[in-house]
């Protein structure tokens, strides 16, 4: 039995668990994470561990856009306080060629840069010919850059979330299995392999084991409809050493053609192999059908420079995993019937970039019984039985 009442216990070591640890350890001393496997880039199960994630703004809904723009403020924040720099401000290009989907008026590259422009955000347009002359790279009729977007290094972030939780003296337990949570006396009683936790707080921060969490929680009734998703595919392309030069971070943006389901990231010098491109059913936007079909077919019509590009499929942690949510929304604040406990879940494939924000926001709800954000759109309350 462990005598030591935590402040805060967080279930869950991926990206979110760490960020609400960081921030509530600026309010309470005594905050323990619980991971199930490990915590860092070894963790291959998790969501949240790879080596590069997009960081944009130009959603299609301003909300998402807004908060976006929110937590990038809070990545350069975090990046002041890093031994090396992880954001790599190349921008994100949203493309589209009017053979592939002829009303470009309709393309998600022209309806993310109205989004932009309508929160007076930093963006730029071109048009056939001046895409090719900035991004030559791009076989394309037009092209919408996000100009303050562009990919996170994530090894980085760990090791620096890592080590400032250190200095802050957060508790972390590995290989822990949480096997029954009850409330006594108005704490948590946390049992686990490793123990008993007893606790002021509760968050729960456990992806896709996030109801197996809540189903050994004595009196919660409610579970969240999950579904595990991930790219259809995934290829790292390898340029030849004369053609390297042209898809590096410092001349190729991160760029997507989200209308067929495609999105690529440029080469980091000396940490990733290749040209990152991936094949995916956005949640929240409707592909179309088209002869683009996998990343191959996307590199003959859009990228014919890449076109004698090694290509090998990625196996290892830079693969990405996603829990989506039924109604495409995250899941976050405090769980029905428990004023102690608290949810962060459902991130959609687009949440390792609004880590920083939902960490905060969940510390305020647990440790500042409410945040500044009106959150209710995300509340867990709206799966209650009707």
């Amino acid at each position: 039995m462990r005598e030591e009442i935590q402040d805060l216990t967080i279930i869950g070591g991926g990206i979110m668990g760490l960020f609400t640890a960081y921030y509530a350890a600026s309010l309470v001393n005594k905050i323990t994470v619980l991971e199930k496997s490990t915590v860092g880039d070894g963790n291959k199960a998790a969501a949240s561990f790879s080596y590069t994630r997009s960081i944009r703004n130009d959603y299609l809904d301003p909300f998402y856009a807004r908060l976006a723009y929110e937590a990038r403020k809070l990545w350069v924040e975090l990046q002041h306080r890093a031994a090396e720099a992880f954001m790599v401000d190349c921008g994100c290009l949203n493309i589209a060629k009017e053979s592939i989907t002829p009303k470009l008026s309709e393309t998600y590259a022209e309806q993310g840069y109205n989004t932009l422009t309508g929160m007076h955000l930093k963006t730029e347009a071109f048009t056939r010919e001046t895409l090719q002359q900035r991004f030559p790279q791009f076989d394309a009729d037009m092209g919408r850059l996000d100009v303050e977007a562009g990919f996170l290094y994530v090894p980085v972030i760990t090791q620096t979330l890592l080590e400032l939780l250190k200095e802050r003296h957060v508790n972390i337990v590995e290989a822990v299995e949480v096997t029954h949570v009850e409330q006594r006396d108005h704490r948590l009683h946390i049992i686990t392999s490793a123990g008993e936790f007893v606790s002021e707080k509760l968050v729960v921060t456990a992806g896709l084991g996030t109801n197996e969490v809540l189903e050994r929680v004595a009196g919660c009734t409610i579970r969240f409809p999950l579904v595990p998703d991930r790219p259809s595919q995934c290829k790292y392309f390898i340029p030849s050493e004369e053609k390297r030069g042209m898809f590096t971070a410092d001349v190729l943006p991160v760029f997507a053609y989200l209308d067929v389901g495609i999105y690529g990231h440029p080469i980091y010098k000396g940490k990733t192999k290749g040209v990152k491109i991936g094949f995916y059913n956005p949640p929240d936007v409707t592909t179309v059908n088209t002869r683009i079909r996998d990343v191959h077919s996307f590199v003959d019509e859009c990228m014919p420079a890449l076109g004698d590009a090694e290509a090998i499929d990625v196996t290892d942690v830079d693969q990405c995993f996603y829990d989506l949510v039924r109604d495409d929304n995250f899941i976050l604040g405090d769980v029905p019937g428990f004023s102690n406990i608290f949810v962060g879940v459902g991130w959609r494939g687009t949440g390792y970039k609004y880590a920083p924000w939902v960490g905060r926001t969940l510390m305020q709800a647990a440790l500042q019984e409410g945040t500044v954000y009106d959150i209710s759109r995300f509340s867990p309350q709206r799966f209650l039985a009707v």
